[in-house]
């Protein structure tokens, strides 16, 4: 199954990582079993953000209490790895315990997707650009 983001999104976090670009960054995913169209970043409140994230839990609860108001659906959260690949590290895996949420993994520019699957497993998934905004009227 592929997974869309939104061009906005995209940007988004690629120029958040570019800002910061000797710590991972982080925030939340939201959008549909299929689709991400929207980004909220955190804070990073790890103890070394330089190797490690951990999202704000006020932000992750704030998002949550909005979401059963009727807002966004949270669908994962996205983090930046400043050195290595945009694929999960050893700690990544450990963390990945919520069966279905996706993980979006960003470096130097690109992105990986994953959806964690049992309780320590991440799985690929493919990810695509939304198509671009129709003009027509």
């Amino acid at each position: 199954m592929s997974v869309t983001i939104s061009r906005a999104a995209r940007k988004r976090i690629l120029a958040e990582a570019a800002q910061s670009p000797n710590e991972e960054v982080c925030g939340l995913l939201f959008g549909g079993e299929s689709r991400i169209v929207s980004v909220l970043p955190t804070i990073n409140i790890a103890d070394n953000p330089a190797n490690s994230f951990e999202i704000d839990p006020a932000a992750l609860f704030a998002a949550i209490r909005n979401q059963r108001g009727g807002g966004e659906r949270i669908v994962g959260h996205y983090h930046s790895h400043p050195e290595g690949p945009a694929r999960p590290s050893v700690r990544d895996t450990e963390m990945a315990l919520d069966t279905g949420r996706l993980w979006l993994i960003v470096t130097a520019g690109e992105m990986s997707l994953w959806r964690a699957g049992a309780p320590g497993q991440l799985e690929p998934v493919e990810l695509a650009l939304a198509s671009p905004p129709s003009n027509r009227q």
